[in-house]
């Protein structure tokens, strides 16, 4: 069973906190299933973006875990927020979970490959 996305955003926030590291929701989706997607604010003028990794890469994790993609490694804010500009056309109920970590940490399963 998965968890709600609400649910899931809130045990990861606390995630962040506990491992020192800051984290806000910047924008919720829906409660129940919206598709979450994270940016890592370096602290130095980069970011990194992870989206929901595709249905394929699912096999590495275990029934209803969440599993996410790095799309955009070291970019610029602007370009992050365009790419989350295209993300909301496609579909509007997305929440975004904004990291501040130093050391780029995502406190979350990433798809390898």
């Amino acid at each position: 069973m998965r968890l709600t996305s609400g649910f899931w955003v809130s045990a990861l926030v606390r995630r962040c906190f506990s491992e020192n590291a800051y984290a806000s929701v910047a924008a919720r989706g829906a409660e129940e299933a919206g598709a979450v997607y994270l940016v890592v604010d370096r602290r130095d003028g980069t970011h990194d973006f992870y989206a929901p990794a595709p249905q394929s890469l699912f096999m590495q994790g275990g029934p209803g875990e969440r599993l996410f993609e790095k799309r955009l490694a070291g970019a610029p804010r602007e370009e992050v927020d365009a790419r989350l500009a295209s993300e909301r056309r496609m579909d509007p109920d997305v929440w975004v979970v904004e990291i501040e970590d130093r050391e780029g940490r995502v406190f979350w399963d990433v798809a390898e490959g």
